[in-house]
């Protein structure tokens, strides 16, 4: 069962007998549930640890001192102290998926409802699927860590180019 999860980023996989691509965690970024947080921990720690082990975390730890951000650096330093070798994939926002959590996803809701948007001064990093799929087949076999960033955008532009599907 090389492939933890079953979300947006997992669906996107292709299963490899040398790795373990760890896509099962947290997934809203606004989770306030602490039990949310140990599920990911528990399960991470589960693994075996021979195998190379690919854990995607957020840029978030970057810029973002919530509750997911914190826990996203925590798990990073797990898979760091407790697999002789991994990669750390750190997104920002994917365009594909219907995790009803994402940025965009939820401004293509608020639309469709014909919900007023609240479009914040603000950048994130929006990841398409073909980006996102060329850097995982990038992944050397050493350990390392990876941000792949995507597209920097205004939420003005996000929800223009994205939020109308």
């Amino acid at each position: 069962m090389p492939i933890i999860g079953h979300g947006d980023i997992a669906s996107v996989l292709t299963d490899r007998e040398d790795r373990i691509f760890f896509a099962s965690g947290v997934s809203n970024s606004q989770e306030t549930r602490e039990s949310a947080y140990l599920r990911e921990k528990t399960l991470l720690l589960a693994q075996e640890k021979i195998r190379h082990l690919v854990y995607f975390s957020s840029l978030s730890i970057f810029y973002s001192d919530t509750r997911y951000a914190q826990h996203k650096l925590e798990m990073e330093t797990l898979v760091k102290a407790n697999f002789p070798r991994y990669a750390i994939i750190r997104l920002g926002n994917i365009t594909w998926g219907t995790n009803p959590h994402t940025i965009i996803n939820s401004f293509r809701a608020r639309i469709r409802r014909h919900e007023p948007l609240i479009i914040r001064d603000a950048y994130r990093y929006v990841v398409d699927k073909s980006e996102f799929l060329y850097w995982v087949s990038m992944i050397p076999p050493w350990s390392c860590e990876i941000s792949i960033t995507g597209q920097r955008l205004s939420i003005a532009q996000i929800v223009e180019k994205y939020g109308y599907d």
